[in-house]
């Protein structure tokens, strides 16, 4: 047992070398998987009788409906499954809309092209903006091999989801939060189509007094969704919220899937907890990962933790998080490994980075075979280490920019 602790406390097994080379066979691995699964598939629908892509269907459907001035049938079940099977044929599984209107303007012009050049070009889209903020956190010291191997990667194009502009809306937000503040508020307000992952913003920004960027977002939220109120009046916010119970009981009543959920809430609910203690662990969580971004600002003030430390706050407070959700957490992940390299890994450090690379491939299968949430505990240590990092200036500067 000490040699198990001592390998995982100083990883020494985790070499600079071993870093480069498994990252560059899981990417062959997963390129490999990646087309065979696209190859086998028949008139568009996978081995597991889903059209490729899964989840984009939603959106390309919800895209034909508002088109066609139907807007708010996006959020009718009987409708929008109608229009899906009309796409793939009756036998096609139901692909919910829980989206609130703003994320109808993202998803309106996708029904232009055919169902699959839509998916390319939407993949692709967003696929550049969030490598380029990847890379921006990442910087040069990192091959490409080793952030394109990152599962989240496989896992959110396999799903046709909206992991890359979540991620990248979220990470160059983060990023400038000092050079352009008012930019950055934009791009957090843009994330009212997902408020799920904005739950953390607005206390992030008031922890470290950044006014000027919580005005802009909040500007930024309240326009868009303006624009939808303008562009399809009332009805299609009266479905949407109409139809906010469904998204509830998806939730709490297994209906997307707690194996598939990254949260306290599904991994409570996953070892059979019931639903109060889900939401009181959740609720927990969420009031501990504040307490932690106040402190850091107490302990750091708008030092260099301050961007990763917002980002892996969002992927421990929500109670709706999924796997592909998990492209966010390339970002701390890479802000620990370049600390790490320039200023040494603290007891257990790579090992965390490690296991957390990991998760998006592991996170479901455990989860679904072994009924094993490892999701929190490791999202709640990629934290502790985010926050725990040393001051980067002393004492008395921190104090100096406080006043």
């Amino acid at each position: 047992m000490q040699a198990v602790l001592a390998a995982l406390r100083d990883a020494e097994w985790l070499n600079e070398t071993r870093a480069r080379v498994y990252p560059r066979l899981l990417l062959a691995a997963s390129v490999g998987i990646a087309l065979i699964w696209i190859v086998a598939a028949r008139g568009g629908v996978d081995l597991a009788g889903k059209p490729l892509g899964t989840d984009f269907l939603s959106f390309f459907t919800a895209s034909e409906l508002a088109q066609h001035g139907r807007a708010k049938d996006a959020y009718d079940v009987a409708a929008h499954w109608a229009a899906q099977q009309a796409a793939f044929g009756p036998a096609v599984g139901y692909s919910a809309f829980f989206y609130p209107p703003p994320y109808l303007l993202v998803c309106l012009p996708l029904a232009l092209a055919p169902y699959f050049v839509s998916l390319i070009v939407w993949l692709a889209a967003t696929g550049v903006a969030y490598w380029r903020v990847l890379r921006a956190w990442a910087g040069p010291r990192f091959e490409a091999t080793v952030l394109l191997a990152f599962p989240a990667f496989l896992v959110n194009a396999g799903h046709g989801q909206n992991g890359f502009l979540s991620a990248a809306l979220i990470g160059a937000g983060a990023l400038w939060l000092e050079r352009r503040p008012i930019v950055a508020g934009l791009l957090f307000g843009a994330l009212v189509y997902k408020p799920q992952l904005a739950l953390m913003i607005p206390i992030a920004l008031i922890a470290s007094r950044r006014w000027t960027t919580f005005v802009a977002a909040a500007i930024s939220a309240a326009t868009l969704c303006a624009a939808t109120y303008l562009i399809w009046g009332e009805p299609v916010w009266r479905r949407f919220l109409d139809a906010a119970p469904m998204a509830r009981a998806a939730l709490e009543r297994h209906l997307v899937g707690d194996e598939k959920m990254q949260s306290v809430f599904a991994a409570v609910r996953l070892l059979h907890g019931p639903l109060a203690l889900a939401y009181g662990a959740q609720g927990l969580t969420a009031l501990a990962v504040a307490a932690a971004l106040f402190w850091l600002q107490r302990r750091d003030y708008r030092g260099p933790s301050e961007a990763a430390a917002l980002i892996a706050a969002t992927l421990l407070a929500s109670p709706f998080l999924l796997d592909y959700d998990l492209t966010l957490l390339a970002l701390p992940l890479v802000f620990l490994a370049r600390q790490g390299l320039e200023r040494g890994f603290a007891p257990f450090e790579k090992s965390v980075l490690a296991l957390a690379y990991l998760l998006p491939l592991a996170s479901r299968l455990l989860a679904g075979a072994l009924d094993l949430p490892i999701a929190a505990p490791i999202l709640a240590a990629t934290l502790y280490f985010v926050v725990c990092r040393r001051p980067s200036r002393p004492a008395a500067l921190i104090a100096t920019a406080e006043s």
